[in-house]
């Protein structure tokens, strides 16, 4: 078949590549060798626009046993215990399709993690969506959140943690960012690197379909009017086969029969196979006649390209072939030795006794294209908003407005429909700063949460990386662990164009500053570009997971206040920064401005004071200062209550607007019993930072002198009242 302009651009390449392609192969590829290329030289696979300032990113540490490179980051939390963790996105899918586009995005980052050893112990998701009236958000919101917790739900892992946003920015494109956390020993970590020359490379799982081929190429370009007719391009999950799939692979990882082993995920056996040859610097020679399918007639074509979900590759060890089949024959799974690895670095294809295909495995690696993109510095505009020229409004008028929008409205009917108890080891679920899994019959535990802010990111993308990164920092802080690593996923817009690649740039120029200076190194990740329809992007959206320690776990600290007359004290100064607040959309639909600046050597030293009062027991509860501003974080602390507050008016600002909704970082509000707060703030003092007594915990009013004075109940219900009416 003569390789066409047409066919090389249906395949997602350039002709320069193409031509690129003949080079390294000197000669013409046939189909299925175009399609390997495709696969592995797409920007979901090869990274080749973010790979030269991804590399810019810390990545190392004291914690750090894994970095980026392999299925998922390791950190050690000591007592020859690990964790393993990493968040991708299944954006694209979800949106074509959103039961099963959510649905396999748990399923492959799940994978991921059990393939490295780890048990896993946690999933948490970032779901971003367009504006709720627009026509399609309401049954996407249904799918996604459906298809997240019929996987998670099924497999026995609990969801835990994550966010759910509404922005018109999503519209067309909407984000599914999925986070595994796995719990394994630290010297049983398994890796992908081939090693060994006439090893069986076994095929383990389900049979090969025709659904998900070309799934990483589709998530590399953007969306257009006929996205629909992708569908067939959305593979189909099924979470029994995946939980019967993991306790076959930790069984067999119980002796020394695995030398490397690879989940299936995006390209499937494609970039399974190659990914592992590569690191190995061997070749891998496949006999697809051998290879398990569900349909009939299956070329070699859509067996290299199917994404079909709950497979592994494996390479083992001489002899142990027939124990291992045993252990998925008593799981009820394919197993099948369908290749070896060879000496000649080449990924040969054999089919029917022939070579249908035959490539070096470095050009489909390491010589995939990289590309040193044109990007352009965002232009700011400093510009203050003077509050004096805006329509008059209250200050309860305001939090009501704030705490009934969809972004700010109580989630539980997104959050019960996921089990956060199963496994018996969530000590904290979803609905605090962060949630907290305790370590299986250990006293320690870990601290898991996600979060992102596109707007800040839009306006100013360094400041907006740093502030993801010590709003994540923060929310671990609050609950009383160290931070220790983190994995992102990077939603970024079209990388051909020079203001999203900037923002990419920029974005990550942030993101590296704040994990250098609070030693909060990046251990795995994911890019997801090409995020728009019809040359629409969306606004930059780089999402944080972060994993912290909580040694001598006893009980969780949360946000929800806990006694009467107790002391309140705000940690860290207030400037009054209402540029990007939720003050100004969600009261005037203003969505100018720069983000509030970031103090890194406030954040560090006010979050390290806050875990030495927790670690002392002088903090009844805490919660961290950010969206909303001081006033939505009491809210969010009395909500959920019997009790209420009383607020002293400032002496340091008078306009209360700035004060009460000002959204300046490196806060906290942290609540202390009254016979404690002597002791409190001397380490305060002790460590140099600045608070304030802010007033103190009283039953079933939310009150703040002369200005607001609401029920609890009240504040509860208009909370609560938009997810039910929606």
């Amino acid at each position: 078949m003569e390789i066409s302009n047409q066919i090389i651009e249906k395949h997602g390449l350039k002709i320069d590549e193409y031509e690129n392609i003949k080079k390294l192969l000197k000669r013409e590829p046939n189909l299925l060798e175009l399609g390997i290329f495709s696969a592995m030289w797409n920007e979901h696979c090869s990274y080749k626009s973010s790979r030269i300032h991804l590399k810019k990113l810390p990545t190392k540490g004291k914690h750090v046993i894994q970095g980026p490179g392999e299925n998922a980051g390791v950190i050690d939390i000591g007592d020859d215990d690990a964790i393993v963790f990493k968040i991708e996105s299944h954006n694209h899918p979800s949106y074509i399709e959103p039961y099963q586009g959510a649905a396999t995005g748990v399923g492959g980052i799940l994978r991921d993690v059990f393939t490295m050893g780890a048990r896993p112990i946690a999933l948490l998701n970032s779901i971003h969506f367009g504006a709720p009236d627009h026509p399609k958000t309401k049954s996407l919101l249904n799918g996604v959140v459906s298809g997240i917790g019929g996987y998670g739900n099924c497999i026995g892992i609990p969801t835990v943690a994550g966010e759910t946003k509404f922005n018109e920015t999503y519209n067309e494109n909407i984000l599914v960012n999925a986070m595994a956390v796995g719990h394994a020993k630290k010297n049983k970590i398994f890796y992908s690197k081939a090693k060994g020359v006439n090893k069986s490379v076994v095929y383990v799982g389900s049979k090969t379909g025709r659904d998900g081929i070309h799934g990483a190429s589709m998530a590399s370009a953007e969306f257009d009017e006929n996205s629909e007719e992708k569908k067939p391009t959305v593979q189909v999950g099924d979470p029994f086969t995946e939980k019967l799939l993991m306790e076959a692979c930790l069984e067999l990882m119980r002796d020394n029969s695995i030398i490397s082993i690879q989940d299936m995920g995006a390209a499937g056996l494609t970039s399974s196979s190659v990914e592992m040859a590569s690191k190995g610097s061997l070749g891998i020679e496949l006999e697809l006649d051998k290879v398990p399918c569900r349909e009939e007639n299956m070329t070699p074509y859509e067996m290299m390209l199917s994404e079909s979900q709950e497979r592994m590759l494996i390479i083992l060890e001489d002899g142990k072939e027939k124990a291992a089949k045993k252990i998925f024959d008593k799981w009820d799974l394919d197993f099948v030795v369908i290749g070896k690895t060879v000496n000649t670095n080449n990924l040969t294809l054999k089919f029917h006794n022939k070579v249908v295909g035959e490539i070096p495995i470095d050009a489909l690696a390491t010589k995939a294209p990289i590309y040193d993109r044109k990007w352009i510095r965002k232009k700011t505009k400093k510009e203050k908003i003077d509050l004096k020229k805006l329509r008059k409004i209250t200050i309860e008028e305001s939090l009501v407005k704030i705490l009934s929008s969809p972004n700010h409205s109580n989630k539980s009917w997104v959050t019960n429909q996921y089990d956060q108890m199963v496994m018996c080891d969530t000590a904290q679920k979803s609905g605090s700063d962060a949630a907290i899994i305790r370590v299986h019959n250990k006293d320690k535990a870990i601290a898991v949460s996600v979060d992102s802010s596109a707007n800040y990111c839009k306006s100013h993308p360094i400041t907006g990386g740093k502030l993801i990164v010590c709003e994540n920092w923060r929310n671990l802080i609050t609950v009383g662990a160290k931070p220790i690593a983190i994995t992102n996923c990077l939603n970024f817009g079209n990388p051909e164009n020079e203001e999203v690649m900037g923002e990419f740039a920029e974005c990550l120029e942030g993101i590296k500053e704040a994990c250098e200076f609070l030693n909060y190194p990046v251990v795995s990740g994911n890019v997801s570009f090409y995020n728009g329809t019809n040359k629409k992007n969306i606004y930059p959206t780089p999402v944080i997971g972060g994993v912290g320690l909580i040694n001598n776990f006893l009980k969780p600290i949360n946000h929800i206040l806990k006694k009467e007359n107790s002391s309140l004290f705000l940690i860290g100064k207030t400037f009054g920064h209402l540029e990007q607040s939720c003050f100004l959309k969600e009261n005037y639909q203003i969505f100018d401005g720069m983000p509030p600046e970031v103090n890194l050597l406030n954040e560090k030293n006010n979050g390290e004071t806050l875990l030495k009062l927790i670690k002392n027991n002088l903090v009844l509860s805490s919660h961290d200062v950010s969206n909303g501003g001081l006033i939505v974080t009491l809210s969010e602390m009395a909500v959920l209550s019997e009790y209420g507050v009383k607020i002293k008016k400032p002496k340091i600002l008078t306009n209360l607007f700035n004060y009460f909704f000002g959204e300046d970082q490196a806060r906290y509000v942290v609540e202390i019993e009254k016979k404690n707060t002597s002791k409190a703030e001397k380490i305060m003092k002790d460590n140099d930072i600045y608070f304030e007594n802010i007033g103190y915990t009283q039953k079933e009013i939310f009150e703040i002198e002369g200005e607001l004075k609401i029920s609890i109940k009240d504040l509860f219900k208009i909370n609560n009242e938009w997810y039910n009416k929606y």
